[in-house]
């Protein structure tokens, strides 16, 4: 049923007009550039602003996780400012029939601290910005009041930041919740009551707050973990990590398909967890920092275990894990003596397995699979739990808490 409206002639004749232009206007389009809302003809009324009231916004398209891999940042530079001190008050109490009150200015409030936290719910540095103001102190009262103090502002970062002024390292946040003071709050300025003193009764002076503290930190990012899978590019190690983890890295036929560390967790009996990275592809020369073998070899640092993933359809590929040793060693010393155990991957190729027995006369033990089959990886998995396990009771016996995640 149609409402009845009562419109001027004035509107009726607009409203006329307006509906002859839009039917011209919908006869003129073909069939199939009909909008589907257009296909049943609707009154021309108030729908202008029923279609206004239902229309909702567009959403902001989240963003697919090819382009949030992007956003990794694994250092940061950071210029951090404490909150300034309030300044202090110069008053008198001004009372009927009190004629000498006093002072009673108050003093002000402190400048809040910039603190960074080590957060393990965040994975990068890309978060942080590249500088921090504290909140300041609000300034004294009358009547005594003093000003309020400025809050503690946090700056969450993932667990494993180096934090460095200039070349020394001043913090490590490797614990969950672990906090480190980067710049401190300016103390507030007194004010005149604070003078108050037998000699002088009536003082005038009031002292301003101080600035707080200011730094340039430059925050470093270590992958946490307790294995690293090391290897040339395009070995396999993603797959590896796909293949025994929840973890999702991106997988082609090209070298350097991984440009930043993933973290998978393998999940054992009785809610026990390993958490394995997936360290970029390693060149050799990269110890000289050729390519980007830096920013790669100090993810590896903060892994107990080392997984040295060989691809098995190369030539000689007993030479793979000499090379890698061979930059570890070079980066840090004594980093390729850490607990470790050597990968053969791509053993469902038949070149592959007729070469694991010339691999095996020149290592010794080495665990063959395919990440790609799943062909042994259980083999891995109980290793790799031996591996932990004997990590584990390590740390207890120096009296350290192990990492768990």
């Amino acid at each position: 049923m149609v409402p009845v409206r009562l419109f001027s002639a004035a509107s009726q004749t607009l409203l006329e007009g307006l509906a002859q232009w839009t039917w011209s206007a919908q006869a003129s389009l073909r069939p199939r550039q009909l909008p589907p809302q257009q296909a049943s003809p609707r009154l021309l009324s108030v729908g202008c602003t029923d279609h206004a009231r239902h229309q909702e916004p567009p959403g902001k398209k989240p963003l697919s996780e090819k382009k949030l891999k992007r956003y990794f940042v694994d250092h940061r530079r950071v210029l951090v400012r404490g909150g300034n001190g309030g300044s202090g008050m110069s008053c008198f109490h001004s009372e009927p029939r009190k004629e000498f009150g006093g002072p009673d200015g108050g003093d002000g409030g402190n400048g809040g601290h910039v603190v960074l936290r080590a957060d393990q719910h965040v994975k990068s540095l890309s978060s942080v910005l590249s500088q921090y103001q504290g909140f300041s102190g609000e300034d004294g009262g009358r009547k005594n009041c003093f000003g309020r103090s400025g809050a503690v502002l946090y700056i969450r970062v993932p667990v494993g930041t180096l934090v460095k002024e200039g070349s020394e390292v001043v913090a490590d946040l490797s614990l969950p919740g672990q906090e480190y003071i980067a710049a401190l709050g300016g103390a507030g300025g007194k004010g005149n009551r604070f003078f108050l003193a037998n000699d002088n009764r009536a003082p005038v002076t009031c002292t301003p707050g101080q600035p707080g503290q200011e730094r340039i930190l430059y925050l470093e990012l270590k992958t946490m973990a307790h294995a690293g899978m090391v290897g040339f590019p395009n070995a396999g190690k993603s797959s590896l990590l796909r293949a025994i983890s929840n973890a999702r890295p991106a997988v082609a036929s090209y070298p350097f398909t991984t440009l930043n560390p993933h973290v998978g967790i393998v999940h054992y009996e009785g809610h026990q967890q390993v958490a394995v990275a997936d360290i970029p592809g390693i060149i050799r020369g990269a110890h000289q920092d050729r390519g980007l073998g830096l920013s790669f070899l100090r993810h590896i640092e903060r892994c107990h275990l080392l997984l040295f993933i060989v691809d098995l359809s190369l030539p000689e590929p007993w030479t793979q894990v000499e090379d890698l040793k061979y930059e570890l060693e070079k980066y840090e010393e004594g980093l390729s003596e850490r607990p470790h155990v050597v990968v053969a991957n791509k053993i469902d190729l038949p070149q592959a397995r007729a070469r694991l027995p010339q691999l095996k006369a020149h290592l010794g033990q080495v665990i063959a699979l395919s990440a790609v089959t799943g062909e042994n990886l259980e083999q891995l998995l109980l290793h790799l739990k031996v591996l932990h396990d004997a990590y584990v009771e390590a740390e207890l016996e120096r009296g350290r808490q192990p990492l768990r995640w």
